[in-house]
């Protein structure tokens, strides 16, 4: 059996797994629909006080002297602005994300590099004419009390500046590691592997996004690019 054959035989397993649980999430989902979580994970690095910020300065000894200088004139209260808004989740930040199906199904997930264009590692296997691939490598880590074991091939996507979004391609490159399918992670280990996009040359990638439930969660992680 040629790779070729082999190949489309993989791919049409995997939309067929995908299907199935897309009509699963339909069936079961009582959540209040989708939504984009763009904060990043605070660490204990980032989250922590700084130095001398946990207690209070000594009182200094009032002057029991009588003085005859005039009362300080009492200045209004300056209002502090109001809080900026948090930055959107970068390449290299982690979010924090949940299944729809299985609510012991958690994970915090890192986008943690992007490689564009990338070299396929198969000369006969390349990119359509006008198209490269872009490789987005992720790791994955689950928290609760599930292990991971989905495929993360079909749980990405990117964005270009223009709003248009891409699916991934089964191409393996240069980058490194695809995730294998499915991919197994347990509770509390990290797994890392590439996914690959086809997307047309000149393309402007924006956003990345990333969801659990081999992509049909509701919960949706994205990354802002650049």
């Amino acid at each position: 059996m040629s790779a070729t054959t082999r190949r489309t035989r993989r791919t049409a397993a995997l939309l067929l797994g995908a299907t199935l649980v897309t009509l699963t999430a339909t069936a079961c989902n009582s959540t209040g629909g989708p939504s984009v979580s763009t904060e990043a994970k605070q660490t204990a690095a980032t989250s922590a006080p700084a130095a001398g910020d946990g207690g209070s300065a000594p009182a200094k000894p009032t002057d029991s002297k009588p003085s005859d200088s005039k009362p300080a004139e009492t200045k209004p209260a300056e209002s502090k602005p109001a809080e900026a808004a948090k930055a959107p989740a970068k390449v290299g930040d982690t979010i924090a994300l949940k299944s729809t199906l299985e609510k012991g199904n958690t994970a915090d997930v890192t986008a943690l590099k992007v490689v564009d264009p990338a070299q396929s590692t198969n000369e006969y296997l390349t990119a359509a004419d006008g198209k490269h691939y872009v490789a987005v490598q992720f790791q994955i880590k689950p928290t609760g009390a599930k292990a991971y074991s989905e495929a993360p091939w079909s749980a990405a996507k990117v964005i270009d500046d223009q709003g248009q979004a891409y699916g991934p391609t089964l191409a393996d490159t240069k980058a490194g590691p695809s995730f294998q399918t499915p991919t197994n992670i347990a509770s509390g280990e990290t797994g890392k592997g590439f996914v690959v996009f086809e997307v047309p040359n000149g393309t402007k990638l924006d956003k990345v996004q990333f969801s659990l439930d081999n992509g049909f969660a509701d919960q949706v992680g994205q990354w802002k690019l650049g």
